[in-house]
Formats: C-alpha cells, structure tokens, sequence
C-alpha cells in the first residue's frame, strides 16, 4: 500500500509519443487516492477518483473506536483504545489495497498529539497495518476541515466561521470568501472535544436538574476555552456566516429532521435555524444516556458523548450568534482528498 507516489508507474498518457513530444498535452495522473483520519473518537476513510466536478467516492470506512477514552486521566492511549484502533485500521488498510490506491494520506490527530505514548502508537500502527500516521498540528487540522467543506457555506460576502468538533479537541476557522479560492483570516483549537468534556463532567446523572447543571459546566468551560479567540473576532456580527463539521451536528440535524436512520443525502448541506438547534440540545442535556439511545440517530454509540457536543455548539454560537447553521457531513478526508487531486492538477 503506497502512502505516497514514490514508486508509482507513470500512467498510460504520459507514455504515448504524442504526450512526450508536447508536455502540455500530459494529462494530471489518474491515480486512485485515500484519506484516513484517525481522530480522538473515530477511525473514518475514503477512497476516491477524480472527476470532472470534484471527485467520485468508490469506497469507505467509518468506525467508533474511542482511542482517547480515559486519556484525560492517565495521559495515554490505553492498550484496549489502541487494540479497537488497530483493528479498524486493519480494515482501512485492506481496503486500501484492494482499491488500489496509489497516492493516500493518513492523519492522525488530537488523542495521538496529547497522548505520552502517542508517537509510540503510530509506529505499532505502520508495524502491524503498514498505514504510516502523520501527526498534524491543531492548524493544519482547521485548515483541512475547511478546505473540505467551505463550499457548502450559504450564499453572502459577511465572515464565516467554520467549526469540528472532534473527540478530544474543536478547531475553529473564520474566513473570508472574497476571491474563488477563500482565505483563512483566523483560527483557533480549543482542548475540548466530545469525549475530554465528557469526562471531566461525567456521563449521566439520575436527576434531570443535576444533568441540565452538569450540561452548563459543560457550555461554560467550552466558552471559556474560547475567550481569546472570541476577542480576536469582528465586534460587528452583520451578514456572519456558521457551518459546523462534525459528529455532533450532523447528529442534531438528524434530529431536527426526525429521521428514521441516518441519511447523509438529507443532512450534507442542511440549513437549520441556530434557534431550532439550540432547542435540541437542551432538550438532549435534559434527557438519560438511556432515552436519548433510543432516538433512531443517536444511539448508544453517541448517547453519553452527545450532550458534551452540544454544549460545544451553543458555546460556539454564543461567540458567533449567526441565525443559520450550515451542516456538513464532510471535512478532513474531503479536505486531504482535495489537497491530493488538486496537488496532482486535478480541478477540485
């Protein structure tokens, strides 16, 4: 499995007479390509060819695996975090294979940054998987979340600010999108994720009133963690822009639109008032792991971490009080998908 094009055959374009004797007539590469992100609680990969309007997914993966569980509290990845991280990455890496992607990249993000064992990790992972984990900074995390998504933002010339909320951190990114391609103005990574303020507050309670108490523990420490940033934006919030990558809105829009299961089609591009979203999550904050895994879109994979990334949301829309929520059910995969093809000479 190549995690680079190092040793890549020319494709069959580049061979032809014609194409040698007139470089400008080379076609970009037809390369299969993937992006594997190993975030705090989720393993999640695309595989993907370049086509005339971006690319066309031809295979995918996603698993919870929860490599961050208890990291907060003892400052490493756990050896049973690591062995359901190892066995999805398994899977990632056997597809991989047998899509036969020639160009891939693999990150990892913020369980593998904070963990004492984290480097340690990635070097069993290639041992084992042969998939080899790049580290990336809270920066580049933004800056691929944005790149993955901006294109879903709502028509208008005011800021945007794009948000992921991820298992162990939440990177913000305001931009302006004046030109075609839009531009970073300032960003931010916060250290609270939907799993870290899960556990710093605890995962249920048996009293509503202790649980909605817990859940404005949460919101405050979330703003909190986003005071300086909130200092650096714009004192006018007129014609401001909000779209969110993550779990956790993607989850809430499932909600809002009662869905019987999830659809990805109905949720990638929602709009949804940030009234109606702020509803949701007070109702959620109010309800039991238990009631809130019987609603169809969450589940008991995301019932005691979905409270924490509400908490989140209306942290973030305290700071940037946009009437509308864009959701996308895209972000680093498409972001490094993106980066790949366009790197290539691919139109993305």
């Amino acid at each position: 499995m190549a995690q680079n094009a190092a040793n890549v055959p020319p494709p069959p374009d580049s061979r032809r007479p014609d194409a040698a004797r007139n470089p400008r007539k080379r076609q970009p590469p037809n390369h299969t390509y993937g992006a594997l992100d190993l975030g705090t609680n989720n393993c999640r990969l695309l595989v993907a060819r370049p086509a005339e309007d971006g690319f066309v997914v031809v295979d995918a993966f996603s698993r919870v695996v929860r490599l961050g569980e208890g990291l907060a509290m003892s400052g490493k990845i756990s050896d049973a975090a690591m062995d359901r991280a190892l066995a999805a990455l398994s899977v990632c890496a056997d597809k991989l294979r047998r899509r036969r992607v020639s160009l891939a990249r693999s990150v990892a993000t913020e369980a593998c940054r904070r963990a004492a064992n984290g480097r340690e990790f990635v070097d069993r992972v290639q041992r084992e998987t042969g998939i080899a984990l790049d580290i990336i900074s809270t920066e580049e995390e933004a800056r691929l979340a944005m790149l993955g998504c901006h294109r879903l933002l709502e028509p208008g010339d005011g800021p945007a600010l794009i948000f992921d909320i991820g298992g162990g951190s939440t990177e913000l990114v305001v931009i302006d999108t004046d030109g075609t391609t839009p531009k970073i103005k300032s960003w931010w990574s916060a250290p609270w994720g939907v799993v870290s303020l899960t556990e710093s507050e605890g995962r249920d309670f048996a009293d509503p009133d202790e649980r909605v108490a817990a859940y404005l523990r949460m919101r405050e420490r979330a703003r909190h963690s986003f005071r300086r940033f909130a200092e650096q934006l714009p004192a006018t919030k007129e014609n401001i822009r909000l779209m969110g990558t993550s779990g956790t809105v993607t989850t809430l829009a499932s909600v809002h639109l009662a869905l019987p299961s999830y659809d990805r089609r109905a949720v990638d591009g929602l709009m949804v008032s940030a009234e109606a979203m702020r509803d949701i999550s007070q109702m959620l904050s109010r309800m039991s792991a238990a009631e809130r895994a019987e609603l169809p879109c969450i589940g008991g994979e995301r019932a005691d971490l979905v409270v924490a990334g509400c908490a989140i949301l209306e942290a973030i829309m305290d700071i940037w009080p946009a009437k509308t929520l864009g959701v996308a059910d895209r972000g680093i995969r498409e972001g490094i998908l993106r980066s790949l093809m366009a790197r290539d000479g691919h139109p993305t």
